[in-house]
């Protein structure tokens, strides 16, 4: 059992000889039903320069593993099965599978099939050809619930002013990114990674292009509404100081509104004037400014936990097994 770390070599330090053009690097959930149909499409691409694929199976509670493992004994091109010994989350599945991948580009996409390969093959092109170091895929249409495309919605929204990103650029998990600035991010170690944040802390070379986003054949999607609470957190807490500075001004606005309102009474007081401030009054102020305290307490334990975790060494992900492919 190995803990991954930012010391793991990176796949890409491999000779040049043998290393492909194009990764496809996609983490599996409960992907039994799934994973085989966009791996036989996966194959059949034609890439100039080769390609690879790397599957990273976290923590999946069906056949996922079984289905992987069978997937790279009759693997057509190169395969790289990786195991995490838990879920971990989508995101720290993709950094590992960046440190697998030993491509010149490497693509993530989803294990559902709603992310066409040829698509991703666009994306490849597109970067290739304008020197980008990221492509994001934006959809024309979004084939998610419309629970998860207003979460998508609100996290971009968020992210506008708490990351350092042109204001209305879209955020998508359907990118790629070229060895270079994958290497750099998988050299991440804390617990709680978000790529996003991570890109664009190392780059401002992005674009975008409008892809495809086809309706899921099979099974639900297992973004679930903790599992998004979770990366609105990572995007923001661990990016950014923004929501301390709003707790801040918070928390001055609140002050000067309490202090406005004491000399409104002392002055009311003195001309023996307004209305009879009783118990409900008296109790909602109370509610109000606990709540405001409340709110920025909380706030700054969440910054000061992830630190707590971050100095414990929490894992970012623990690796079981890696199977590759003849």
């Amino acid at each position: 059992m190995r803990v991954l770390a930012p010391q793991v070599a990176f796949a890409a330090n491999s000779t040049a000889m043998s290393s492909p053009a194009l990764s496809f690097v996609i983490p599996l959930y409960n992907s039994a039903t799934t994973i085989t149909a966009v791996v036989r499409e996966i194959e059949g691409l034609a890439i100039e320069g080769g390609h690879e694929i790397i599957l990273v199976n976290d923590g999946s509670s069906d056949a996922t593993s079984d289905v992987a493992r069978e997937l790279v004994r009759t693997a057509r091109v190169p395969i790289t099965f990786v195991e995490h010994a838990r879920n971990f989350g989508e995101h720290n599945a993709v950094l590992t599978g960046w440190r697998h991948a030993r491509g010149a580009h490497v693509v993530n996409l989803d294990d559902d099939g709603q992310n066409p390969p040829a698509e991703a093959v666009r994306l490849w092109q597109h970067a290739k050809a304008t020197g980008l170091d990221v492509v994001f895929g934006h959809y024309d249409v979004k084939q998610h619930s419309p629970w998860r495309n207003a979460g998508s919605w609100f996290t971009n929204r968020m992210t506008d002013w708490a990351l350092d990103k042109p204001p209305g650029f879209y955020l998508s998990s359907f990118r790629c990114v070229n060895a270079f600035v994958a290497q750099q991010a998988a050299g991440y170690a804390g617990p709680y990674p978000y790529i996003d944040g991570l890109l664009l802390q190392i780059t401002q070379r992005i674009g975008s292009i409008e892809v495809r986003h086809v309706a899921r054949q099979t099974g639900s999607s297992g973004y679930t509404l903790r599992r998004l609470l979770r990366l609105w957190l990572s995007s923001w807490v661990n990016f950014s100081v923004l929501p301390l500075r709003v707790a801040t001004v918070l928390g001055l606005v609140v002050a000067f509104a309490g202090i406005m309102a004491f000399i409104g009474v002392v002055w009311l007081w003195y001309l023996d004037r307004g209305p009879a401030y009783g118990w409900g009054w008296l109790m909602s102020a109370l509610l109000i400014f606990s709540g405001v305290q409340l709110v920025m307490l909380g706030l700054i334990g969440e910054y000061i936990g992830r630190m707590f975790l971050t100095v414990n060494q929490r894992p970012q992900a623990v690796v079981r097994d890696v199977v590759k492919s003849g």
